[in-house]
């Protein structure tokens, strides 16, 4: 009922206003996708091949994006904890910590990077920025160029609060798990095999 009283309004025309939305969005990202720097993103490859354990944390939405990314090193084989979770172990050396902020300040993740550290295990970041507490405590920061969610001047990204860097998280991930898989070659058959079952 919301919705057709909307649509009748003069000058509204929501299925353009989706489309152009949806092809901003799209834009956007292919725009940032020209502005990163692959040679800094390939370095995050060793640093999972090479741990023991992978620790996934991110706040929100860029939490959210992660959780993705967790499930999908679980498909390849790896044994991959999200931080939070009840049944997630204590972090030890050998281990990795993919934190995902955007401004390297959330105080969650910030603890959580220097609990790793003092531990002995590897960090690697995902952020807007490369000068940040979350920064210094980490291995390796792989920067993603977007606006941070408290930046609403619309210079970088004219979606709402951090929503480019959230979506670059999930897409810039799912392009190094694509990567992981073609150097891992396990069949898609086999990977379908470790997916939940208890849906």
């Amino acid at each position: 009922m919301i919705l057709n009283n909307v649509d009748k309004q003069p000058g509204t025309d929501l299925k353009k206003d989706i489309q152009s939305n949806l092809e901003l969005i799209l834009n956007e990202n292919r725009q940032l996708a020209a502005k990163l720097d692959y040679n800094q993103i390939a370095e995050i490859i060793p640093f999972i091949q090479n741990a023991d354990r992978i620790f996934i944390i991110g706040a929100g939405r860029t939490g959210l994006a992660l959780k993705s990314t967790a499930m999908r090193l679980m498909h390849l084989g790896f044994n991959v904890f999200v931080a939070g979770e009840i049944i997630t172990p204590a972090i030890e050396k050998g281990d990795l910590l993919i934190a995902g902020s955007g401004s390297g300040t959330t105080n969650s993740i910030v603890s959580a990077a220097e609990k790793a550290v003092k531990a002995g295990a590897q960090v690697v970041t995902l952020s807007a920025t490369a000068e940040s507490p979350l920064a210094k405590l980490s291995d390796l920061v792989a920067i993603i160029p977007a606006a941070q969610k408290q930046d609403h001047g619309s210079t970088l990204s004219n979606q709402y609060a951090g929503s480019l860097f959230e979506q670059a998280v999930l897409l810039l991930m799912d392009a190094i798990i694509q990567t992981l898989w073609s150097l891992e070659g396990t069949p898609a058959e086999e990977l379908w095999r470790r997916h939940a079952n208890l849906e």
